[in-house]
């Protein structure tokens, strides 16, 4: 009787910086067969990763064949596991990467969000040159995007891209699956240098403290002393109407994300490019967010090809009072900051108000005064993050107090 063949890697399509692995345990020594695009010059290095990658996971017997088409090491050492662990559930080695200097970046609660690129977790081939297009985060998504009988490979795909890749200042989330899924992605990822969770279809305050216990749980395990920030995403009437209880579940929630496409089906309608069916829902997350104190996302703008209409969108979404918004699409981010960008008189505004706090803090004054108004210090802080979001997108220098 033949043993059973075992698969893991996209199939079908054009496939790029990934590989198929298939393997059939059986009792005879380790065979192992590979064809890559790249074998003239990798081939020594391919055979010894794969030699090493099964060795490590135990794996001594059976037949391989591994087809290449550009993997990185980390994408092939992740599918490998996939293929082991669907043939041998009861195989919990890991087997990980190198953690690179460059992948261990820290991020603050406080950091611009404007824009949030949604990276499919089982297409590593968009994750290798997605910080090139700057945006302030990065999305490596568990769930929607991502296939179920493709899940428990995207996970490790993800896990390892966060010891690997290199996303260039860009702030590191991971939407995570619902319920025990969710949980299993935490243990995955948590001990790897992300920086915020993404809780999908976030609905009572209790899914947030389940999420954080489960956390801080994984960071007591593993000896780590960091914080984890979490950004849950209101996907429901309900999740809309418990908006607050949400916002406030955890100390470390450093925003409420929209999500518009499960939204608009929940109370039975449709999208529209007015928007009139979610502003009631965007109020409550914008009001929620502002009185927890944490930042408030928009949802995604899902016609790529119109930028117009993105720009129009932004445009609403800032005057709303929100502070960023998701992307699909690298050519989003430039629009996205250019309309998140503070207009000519907010900049001049925050100008006079950061000039006044520093001359009143020189004379030891507990009043900050622009003529005749007294200023209070939230205004003084929302003036110091415009002056900065305006450095940040080019449109004054880093010594504009000099050249004043």
């Amino acid at each position: 009787m033949m043993s059973k063949m075992f698969q893991a890697g996209p199939q079908g399509g054009r496939i790029k910086s990934d590989c198929q692995v298939f393997y059939t345990p059986g009792k005879d020594s380790l065979k192992i067969e590979i064809e890559s695009k790249v074998k003239v010059l990798f081939s020594n290095a391919i055979q010894e990763l794969v030699e090493k990658t099964f060795g490590d996971l135990g794996i001594t017997t059976g037949l391989v064949k591994i087809n290449d088409f550009g993997a990185l090491p980390f994408v092939m050492m992740a599918q490998i596991e996939a293929v082991v662990k669907r043939a041998h559930p009861e195989i919990t080695l890991e087997v990980l990467p190198e953690f690179k200097g460059h992948a261990q970046y820290d991020t603050s609660s406080g950091r611009f969000r404007r824009s949030r690129l949604y990276l499919p977790g089982n297409q590593p081939k968009l994750f290798l040159n997605a910080g090139i297009h700057k945006p302030d985060c990065v999305i490596l998504d568990l769930e929607d995007s991502v296939p179920p009988g493709e899940k428990d490979a995207a996970r490790l795909i993800v896990r390892n891209a966060l010891r690997s890749l290199d996303f260039f200042g860009a702030e590191r989330m991971v939407r995570i699956n619902q319920g025990e899924l969710g949980m299993k992605d935490l243990e995955a990822i948590i001990p790897h240098n992300v920086h915020t969770i993404l809780l999908p279809k976030a609905e009572t305050a209790d899914q947030v403290i389940a999420m954080e216990a489960r956390v801080d749980s994984i960071l007591l395990e593993q000896g780590l002393d960091r914080k984890v920030y979490y950004m849950p995403i209101l996907e429901s009437a309900l999740g809309v109407l418990n908006a607050q209880d949400i916002a406030f579940a955890s100390k470390n929630n450093v925003g409420l994300a929209m999500g518009l496409e499960d939204y608009t089906a929940d109370i039975g309608t449709q999208r529209t490019l007015e928007g009139k069916e979610s502003f009631f829902a965007r109020s409550m997350l914008l009001n929620a967010a502002r009185a927890a104190g944490i930042q408030a996302i928009d949802t995604v703008f899902s016609d790529v090809g119109n930028e117009a209409a993105l720009r129009k969108s932004v445009q609403e979404t800032k005057a709303l009072g929100f502070d960023g918004m998701g992307c699909i699409h690298p050519r989003q981010i430039k629009p996205i900051h250019e309309a998140f960008a503070p207009a000519e008189i907010e900049i001049s505004q925050a100008k006079r108000i950061i000039v006044a706090a520093d001359e009143a803090e020189a004379k030891g004054l507990g009043v900050v005064a622009v003529g005749s108004k007294m200023i209070d210090p939230p205004v003084v802080k929302r003036a110091e993050r415009t002056i900065h979001m305006a450095i940040d997108t080019g449109l004054i220098p880093e010594n504009w107090k000099e050249e004043s």
